[in-house]
């Protein structure tokens, strides 16, 4: 029958030792995961967007969003943009917001690619235009720039 000892030590290395050793690698696994996701600032239409990344997925939402904006219901966090980058190229859902229908975006497939200093995205789709929250049977296409502005 084996004993264990109590005073922490096994095989030549201590229950100290052991919890460094976990909490090295839990550091280094929330150091490089960390790595792996990005968070930066764009502005987009005289709002300041926030891009995260983790992966191919990517997020755009709004961190200051002109003043205009806060009448639709949108506000810092608010969800712009979702979807995936594919090499140079945008691929996802855009929202667009209105006063008449704060809270109930109207969605819609955008895509479009990525500038070649990774510095611009811009992105491209086609939407029902609604009135007063009705749709109208009219479409109109509409395109989001999004500009590097810095590290958020």
């Amino acid at each position: 029958m084996r004993k264990y000892r109590h005073s922490g030590s096994q095989g030549g290395k201590t229950a100290g030792g052991r919890w460094k050793a976990a909490a090295l690698a839990l550091a280094a696994a929330t150091v490089f995961s960390t790595a792996a996701s990005a968070d930066s600032c764009w502005t987009h239409n005289g709002s300041l967007m926030r891009l995260q990344a983790q992966g191919n997925q990517r997020w755009l939402s709004y961190e200051v969003p002109r003043p205009q904006l806060r009448a639709g219901g949108v506000q810092r966090g608010t969800l712009l943009f979702n979807g995936v980058k594919q090499g140079n190229w945008y691929r996802g859902t855009a929202r667009v917001f209105s006063k008449y229908c704060p809270g109930t975006p109207l969605e819609y497939a955008v895509e479009g690619p990525v500038r070649s200093d990774q510095l611009q995205v811009t992105v491209r789709g086609t939407r029902e235009v609604y009135d007063h929250c009705r749709p109208t049977g009219r479409y109109t296409t509409d395109t989001l720039v999004f500009t590097y502005s810095h590290q958020c």
